[in-house]
Parts: C-alpha cells; structure tokens; sequence
C-alpha cells in the first residue's frame, strides 16, 4: 500500500541513496547500521524514492522549524534555534518514530501518532461492530500507526444469536480476523502492529491464552491478558473463580466457575514456550490511571499499543519523545562522573513542552487526512467509516492533549555513573531519575496551563483522589496545589517506550533495558597472502575471513577512556576480551546476566513513576523452569507493575536464533514419525506472480493454518490462465470419472461469479508433477520453511526446464518464511557479518543492508 503523493517539490534538491548513505555515516562516526536505520525509516523522501535529505541534521532542522512555527502562537515561544539545539544529533530530547517522519513532511497524508486504541460502546459484538473495527484498524495502520483493541465485548463461543448461525464462534475466529487484516497492510515496507486483549473475566479468554501456541495462527498481532486481582488471589490460593459475560455485568448472561490456578499455568506454560501471552495487571492499571478519572466523559481505559506501554481508551492516540538519560553524565566513566540533575529538570520541561506542540501538528495533520478523504473520488457509503474513524480521534486529541514522555539509555547511564543495572544503589537512583522527570514533566504540563491553557475536559474534583497524583503531592505539594488551580495541559504525560531504532541513532540502550550484549563478533573477507592478517573461517567457498568483535557503542568509549587501544582489543582472543569486560561497570549487567528478581523489582519502582506503563522484557536463559516463569510474574503483581513479558531464550523460532550443537542420536535410533495434518476439501490458495529469467510464472499455494501445504507452479502460458488481478483462491480436491484425484482451482471474478479451472495438477508441463507432490508431501509434514527452501535449492537436476521450475518453487515459498529468520548461510558476502535474514522473502543483512531476492 503506497502512501499518496501530496506535494511535488521538483526544485528541492535531492540525492541519491550511496550520497545519503554516505553523509548519514560519517555523522554517525561509521556506524552504517545506524546510518541505513535513519536512512531508510526517517529521512525525508517521496513516493518515488526520492531523498531529500543527506543527514539526521537536515532532519532536526526540518522538525524545529514546524515546533518553532507552533510555538508563536503561544506565550513565550521558544525560538528555532533553541529547539535545534536540544534536538540536534539525537543528544537530548529524541521525538520518537512517527513525529521524526511526519513533521514538516509535505509528501506523505501520514498521522504523527505512535499509538493508537479503537473500540465499539463496549456491549456490540454484531458483525457490522467487527468489521467497523476490522477497517479502522486498517485505515490507521495505513497512516503508520500500532493499533490496539480488546476482544472483551465479544459473545463466548456458544452463545445463542439471532442469525443463521444460530451460536457464536466465539473470540478466536475474530483474533483470527484481526490478525489477517495487520498482515496485509504494509507502508514503505513497515508492517502493520497489533495488540488484542482479553479479560481474565472472559469465559472465552483460556482459548484467546491458547490461540498463537502453535505458531501458525494470530501471527500479525501481539495477544496480552488483562488479569484481575481478584483472580490473582484465587491462583494463588487454588479457589475456583467465576466468568461471566457481559463483563463486569451485575446481571450477566453467561456464568462459567473455572479452576483459577489451571488457567494461571496454563499462562505460564504458554509464555515459556512461545513468550506469549503478555499479563496486564488490570486493576493497578485502572487504579493508577489518571485519566480513568475521566471515564464517564468518554476517557475508560480498554486496552494498550502494540507494545504495552500506553494503555488508551477507544480512538485516543499519543505520540512518544524521548530523553536521552546518558547526556546529562557528567564525566562519564570515571570517579567523577555525576548525574546533572539540574539540565535534567530544565530538558524534562522543554520535552513536555515540544511534545504539545507535536499536538497542534498532529492536529494539522488530522485536518489533512479528513481533507484528503473528502476529496477522495469514492462514494460517501465508502468513505463514511473512515472520516468518523479520525472525527473521533481529533475529538479525544483536543479533549485530553494526552502525551507520552519517556527515556532510552538507562542502561548506559548507570554504566556511566559506574553503578551495576540490578543493584540496589541502581534501583535507588534509577527511581530518583523517574520520580524527578515526573514531577518536572507535571510542572511544565501545568505551567504550559497557565499560558495555553488546561486541556479540554479538566476538572481537578475529579481527578484529585487519583493515587498517582497523590504520591506526585507527597513529594512536591505546591506543585499539586498549583494543578488544582491552574490545571494541566495534558491529561496524562508519561511512559517508558521499547525505543528499538531510537537507541540505534543514540547509540545507546534502549529505554529501561540493560545492554543485551557488550560485544559480538564479525566477520571480513581478507587476502590470506597480506600481511597482519588471521585467517579464523574458511567458507564453502575458499574465501578467508578474520573474525574480530564489535563492541556497544558506549563500552568502546570506556575502553578509550581508560586508555585501551580499541584496534587491539578487537583482535583479542575472546577469554583476554573477557577478563577486560570483568573489570567495566558492564560486568554483570547484560541482558543475561542481571538477575530477574531485582529487575522486575526495577521495573515496579520506576512504574510508581510513569503515568502510564513501561514496555520492557525479562530475558531468561533457556533452562529457565515454569515454577520459575510463574515466579517472575507473581513478582510483577506484587511489585505493583502494569504488565509484565518474558522471553526464554529459544521459545520463539525466527528471534535472535542461536547455533547449538545437536544432540546425536544413537546409530539405528528411530525418529517417531509425525503425522501430516489431514487435506481438507477445500483450501485457501495465494495465487504469487513472477518472473523466472525472462519468462512469467506463477505459483498457487494451497494454505492450511496460514501456511503453505502444497504448492502448484510453472509458466503462466501454460493452459493454467489467470487474470492479472487475481491473489487468491480456492485449491479444491475431488475425484473424476475414473477416479482418480483431481485438483481443481476456484476463484471469483469482478462480479462475484465463482470460475472454476479443472484439472490443476496437470495444467502445467507433467514432468514437474511427481516433484510437487514431493515438496508438498515435506510441507504437509511440517518441515520448517527454511529448510524446504534449502532442500528444493539443493535439489540436482540436469534438465534446464527442471532447474527453471525448481527456482520458481524457491521463489514462491520464499515469501512465506517468517519476517526475520536467520538464513542457512547466514554471513553476508559484502560485510562479512552473520546477519542475514529473510524480509518479506529476500535474503538482507542486518548490517549493512545488502539485499538480494532470487
């Protein structure tokens, strides 16, 4: 889906992708990872390609312009230069995302916002009600926005309907739904991002637990379940617990007694070995939320982003800033180093003052996407849903002007300061830190109040007993008695972001995280005959390659600082290296080596500080036990967190994969066989168009569960003819006069008539036949995609007709391999490093963004 072109600029000067890359790495000192980053997801371009920006300067300067031009319509406004400067290289305050590709972008009708949450009134689960969500979900993830919505309101499977149906599926078939419709929408190559919630509540919710254990369904969406407290009692204390549907209902409809703590392991059973789902401890969520305070005036909180950091209510959004914790270590690094708290507070304002500017540009924004949609040349039956879909959200922007202020580099300002992540002097100051940009972030929320205004809802009675404002006048009354008077100019401010490629440009930890690794090798290609060189790796090839390791950005600067010579660290044999990483304030403080305990316990005393809730994970090694995940996620509860994720190194295939040695088995022992899914009448096909040398081809892919379960390829001039605008179908078995097994193919025309083409198997050239029903016999079997691909590369046949058809089965499946997967051969030929991975089915380095798709 292509964003549409609103200006053309033809006497902008423009450069090419090699000029930017070029320029964007020597500002980054020669980090390419972080120039491609910058370049490929932030820089300004068109629709064609085109860039129009060399640097992340060019960039700042392009965002501090539109801040400035928002600041002159208030009191006091900040100037061009004074924005540029807390901007400018990513120092100290970094708009996250969205803002730093939407602000002041003339070519893209793109909404600013980060996150967004949609939702009917709460009681309509029609089908009219799903498909209204299933397109606004759509319309937003168009614009660049991470969506989420709770499937609480939905009937339990079961329950009686006025319809053919007679029964309601229940929630799974929707998540399903959902699911689909995140897969197929894709921006400037960006995927849509999805979070579908539950309420414990729910007598549906122990199938929502179960729906993504295999790996094949709910792939497009992360799941998360909103638990109780009163549930958590009953899991601990083994009683049984009741569901009832509507939720929350005094009268319900449908009642279930359920065994609470089977259903607490059942959690944890799946979260240690898939990594989901997510827990949202519900109640602390809405006791501590502020605007919650505002319910009966449209503001109830329902379910959170993608990523769990901002719980919303339906058609509220909110764009994300961060402040960079590490620029504000005096004397990084040595006995020296302190904390400037006081630039600190003075840059917790500015934040919060340029994050409500990123507002009034949002709202700009908002007025050009319902513009462009009036001007859209479809009717207005069309039209009708989206155009209410942004009236709402404008209407939730202005009424609460809802920010989300957080930090990245938390990890490496410890480091800096010289205090182990994990420890209890980390956890005291880690909660000075938030407690600080709390206070000062209310303090210039309300002082923006007085110049601009309180945001449209206020109303201080109702808010005043609300437990985190409380805590905020516990430790500064006067400012709690000046928002009493004067009001705030956002109803809620905080949250701590996953800020994945913010850190890559910071060249920082990301948000509250530790470092997940000091160092890691590479790999560079070398003559073997030069001198001062090692050969470590010879490839299949012949070709030589020198391993080396690459450090965090931050551990390389405490080398220099303490007078190593980087060139020769990076040679070290990996126990010298070591023994050096021992003696560094990162010693103990990776992602695998900090304990859990004190992290979750971080995580709760930092979370007493955020308004909204914190997006981090706790990285488990891969013999953590169940009894151990339950225990980590009691923690969570106790500890007063909002939600709570884990991931077990290796539950999860396509994620950070690592090479281990197999077990080997005894000669003669025999693997037990695995049963292929029986073939439904009918299945679902993607019918994949390409080109295979110079002639076009295509495949069909007979889909169960979502993946490939039989394939169908060869030249589309062949007797298999297909319009060109047919992607799907239906792979139908049967039988014919004499029969034999026939496979026919089924799909619709323009005016919704059912075109059936017989005899599908033998529609292309039949020498191919026997060695589809050999590649689909391994799909139905489950062999791993990846290794179907390898297999079917590796295949040795003379025939050039053969070898054609064989590489157009490679493409065709290709497109199936999750997002991610670490390739076979997995060292990149152009930089040497072992970071290739498949991306919407071509084969790209992680590193320095080398791509090839065959």
């Amino acid at each position: 889906m292509k964003t549409e072109v609103v200006a053309d600029v033809t006497d902008r000067l423009s450069y090419t992708y090699e000029e930017a890359l070029e320029a964007a790495s020597k500002y980054f000192d020669g980090d390419e990872l972080a120039a491609g980053v910058w370049l490929n997801k932030y820089a300004l371009k068109d629709s064609y390609g085109n860039i129009y920006e060399r640097t992340p300067e060019d960039m700042h300067h392009r965002m501090a312009a539109e801040i400035a031009r928002v600041e002159k319509k208030y009191p006091n406004p900040m100037s061009e230069a004074e924005v540029f400067e807390v901007l400018n290289r990513f120092k100290y305050i970094v708009p996250q995302g969205g803002p730093m590709t939407g602000i002041g972008n003339e070519f893209q009708v793109a909404s600013l916002s980060n996150c967004f949450v949609i939702g009917n009134d709460g009681t309509s689960d029609s089908y009219g009600g799903v498909m209204k969500i299933d397109e606004e979900q759509v319309q937003l993830m168009k614009r660049r926005g991470g969506v989420g919505h709770d499937l609480s309101h939905i009937r339990p499977k079961g329950s009686p309907v006025k319809n053919s149906a007679l029964t309601a599926t229940g929630v799974v078939p929707f998540m399903e739904r959902y699911s689909n419709s995140t897969r197929e929408v894709a921006q400037d190559g960006r995927r849509g991002a999805l979070m579908l919630s539950i309420s414990i509540d729910h007598p549906d919710s122990e199938a929502f637990i179960d729906a993504k254990l295999d790996g094949t369904k709910v792939t497009g969406a992360n799941v998360s379940v909103r638990i109780t407290d009163a549930f958590m009692k009953a899991a601990v204390s083994g009683e049984k617990y009741t569901q009832a549907f509507p939720i929350g209902s005094k009268d319900p409809l449908i009642t279930k007694e359920v065994d609470a703590r089977s259903i607490w392991n059942k959690i944890i059973h799946n979260a240690w070995a898939s990594a989901e789902p997510g827990i949202l401890f519900w109640d602390t969520i809405i006791r501590e939320s502020v605007p919650d305070s505002y319910k009966d005036l449209g503001f109830e909180t329902v379910s959170t982003n993608p990523c769990g950091e901002i719980p919303l209510c339906p058609y509220d959004s909110c764009r994300l800033l961060a402040i960079n914790l590490l620029s504000y270590v005096e004397n990084p690094f040595s006995e020296g180093a302190s904390f400037n708290f006081e630039k600190f507070k003075e840059h917790a304002k500015i934040a919060q003052r340029i994050a409500d500017d990123i507002i009034d540009l949002e709202l700009e924004k908002i007025d050009a996407i319902m513009a462009k949609i009036k001007a859209d040349p479809e009717s207005e039956d069309v039209k009708r849903t989206e155009f209410s879909l942004w009236e709402k959200i404008k209407e939730k922007c202005i009424q609460g002007r809802r920010t989300g202020i957080g930090i990245t580099a938390e990890g490496d300002m410890l480091a800096a300061l010289g205090l182990r992540y994990g420890s209890e002097e980390s956890l005291d100051f880690t909660e000075e830190v938030h407690k600080t940009l709390a206070v000062e972030v209310y303090r210039g929320s309300m002082e923006l109040a007085k110049d601009r205004g309180a945001f449209g809802i206020f109303d201080w009675e109702l808010e005043k007993e609300n437990p985190f404002l409380a805590r905020l006048g516990e430790t500064d009354p006067e400012l709690l008695q000046n928002i009493s008077k004067h009001g705030r100019r956002n109803i809620a401010l905080l949250t701590i972001a996953p800020t994945g490629t913010t850190s890559l440009m910071t060249q920082t930890t990301s948000g509250i995280e530790p470092v997940f690794m000091v160092s890691y090798k590479r790999r560079k290609k070398i003559n073997p005959n030069d001198k001062n060189t090692r050969t470590d790796f010879v490839d299949d090839l012949g070709d030589h390659w020198q391993e080396f390791f690459v450090f965090h950005h931050q551990f390389a600067n405490w080398l220099k600082l303490n007078g190593y010579d980087l060139a020769e660290v990076e040679q070290m044999e990996e126990d010298a290296l070591n023994e050096i990483i021992a003696k560094s304030p990162y010693a103990g403080s990776t992602a695998r080596d900090v304990d859990w305990v004190n992290k979750v316990h971080l995580q709760g005393r930092v979370q007493k500080w955020v308004d909204h809730s914190i997006s981090v994970t706790v990285n488990v090694p891969e013999d953590t036990t169940e009894e151990k995940v339950n225990e980590i996620y009691r923690t969570g509860w106790e500890s007063g967190c909002k939600g709570i994720t884990i991931y077990r190194d290796g539950s999860r295939s396509g994620v950070l994969v690592e090479n281990k040695k197999k077990e080997e088995k005894e000669e003669g022992a025999y693997i037990s066989e695995q049963k292929a899914p029986a073939r439904p009448q009918i299945l679902e096909a993607d019918v994949v168009r390409f080109n295979n040398n110079e002639e076009r081809w295509l495949a069909v892919i007979g889909l169960l569960n979502d993946r490939p379960y039989e394939i169908f390829t060869g030249r589309a001039e062949d007797s298999f003819h297909l319009p060109y605008w047919c992607k799907t179908g239906y792979v139908m078995k049967s039988k014919d006069a004499d029969d034999n097994t026939r496979y026919d193919f089924q799909y619709k025309d323009k005016d919704d008539f059912r075109i059936t083409i017989e005899g599908l198997s033998r529609s292309f050239n039949p020498e191919f036949w026997n060695y589809a029903k050999l590649i689909s016999g391994v799909l139905r079997h489950g062999m791993p995609l990846l290794d179907v691909v390898h297999m079917v590369e590796n295949l040795h046949l003379s025939d050039e007709s053969l070898n054609t058809w064989k590489n157009g089965v490679v493409r065709a499946l290709k497109k199936y391999i999750p997002n991610g997967t670490k390739a076979v051969e997995s060292t990149c030929g152009e930089c040497g490093e072992d970071a290739v991975i498949y991306q919407e089915g071509c084969l790209i380095c992680k590193s320095c963004g080398n791509s090839k798709c065959g």
